[in-house]
Formats: structure tokens, C-alpha cells, sequence
């Protein structure tokens, strides 16, 4: 039996720590970690904040050597080992993924720990893109305890497993 997807994500700080929040969907509270200065309205790329606002969930990648596919309304991709998301303002490229060459610069997808083993691309700073306005910026795995991120919300992979199967394009992230 196929259950309907979840229509929103809320993600709230937590008061006494901005680097953590609560993620609320349906009857669920999840602890997530958020960016290590907080949740701001006017995101700057690598000033480590997560930005407030209302967003899409627009796809997911996922490390088939890793895990097996995801079953999610999302459109799903596989991460690669060439796989990586551009962080320059400079570049045409900047805010989406790209083949990364032997010594190119980015954000590598495909990384040695566990974080990016399942990531949901948002649509902060999509369309348009503007330069300078934040990149990167996804639903991925929580480091251990909940450690800070450089500006994404990040979930215990249990958690985040729990979601895949409950949330779909017209999903949205409302977070502040």
C-alpha cells in the first residue's frame, strides 16, 4: 500500500542551540543539526548558515554502492564517483552538479564518511541562481551527535531513511 507524501517539512531552531533544530512532519519530531551559525534570511555562500525560507525538494542522490535504491516519489539519482556540486560564484556552473575532473575544484558527492549517502537537492538559490547567495544546500546524514553543518539540515540516517519514502516533488522545506 503506497501512503501519501508528506505536503511540508518544518524546520525550527532549537532556543538554546542554533547550530540544532526540530524538523515536524505529520506526527513526527525529529532533532536535525543545522548550519553552525544558525538559520538566516540572507544566506551568503560559506558564511555556514541555513537558510530561512520556504523551498522544494527537487531530487535525490544516493550511493548505489552503498545502499540499495531508495524508494521515493523523488526523482533519483545516483551519486558518482565523479560526481561533484559547484561552489564557485565565478563558474556558469555555480549551485548544480557537475563531472569533476582529477584536481577540479567542488563539493565532492561522493565522500569517504557517510553524510552524503542519501541528499536531497533543495531549491534554495535555484532559480535563479544568483552568485554569492549559497550553494549546497541539501537534506543529508548527521554527523555523530548532531554536529553542525556547513548550512544544511542533516538527519540520523535512520530518520532520514524513514522520510525517503514519504516525500515527493510537491513537498516543501519551511524552514525558520
Amino acid at each position: 500500500m503506497h501512503q501519501r507524501s508528506f505536503a511540508r517539512l518544518r524546520v525550527r531552531p532549537r532556543p538554546a542551540n542554533r547550530s540544532q533544530g526540530w524538523l515536524n512532519v505529520g506526527s513526527l519530531t525529529i532533532p536535525v543539526a543545522l548550519g553552525r551559525t544558525g538559520i538566516r534570511a540572507n544566506k551568503l555562500e560559506g558564511d555556514g548558515s541555513t537558510p530561512r525560507g520556504e523551498f522544494r525538494l527537487l531530487r535525490l542522490w544516493f550511493r548505489a554502492d552503498r545502499h540499495p535504491r531508495p524508494r521515493s516519489s523523488l526523482p533519483v539519482q545516483r551519486i558518482t564517483r565523479d560526481l561533484a556540486w559547484c561552489e564557485d560564484p565565478t563558474d556558469r556552473r555555480y549551485n548544480r552538479p557537475f563531472r569533476r575532473r582529477d584536481g577540479e575544484p567542488g563539493d565532492r558527492l561522493q565522500r569517504g564518511d557517510n553524510l552524503y549517502d542519501f541528499v536531497i537537492e533543495i531549491s534554495h538559490n535555484a532559480r535563479p541562481r544568483i552568485a554569492r547567495r549559497g550553494s549546497a544546500v541539501f537534506i543529508h546524514v548527521a554527523r555523530p551527535g548532531l554536529a553542525p553543518t556547513a548550512g544544511c539540515v542533516a538527519l540520523p540516517l535512520p530518520r532520514l531513511r524513514q522520510l525517503l519514502e514519504r516525500i515527493g516533488s510537491r513537498t516543501l522545506i519551511s524552514i525558520g
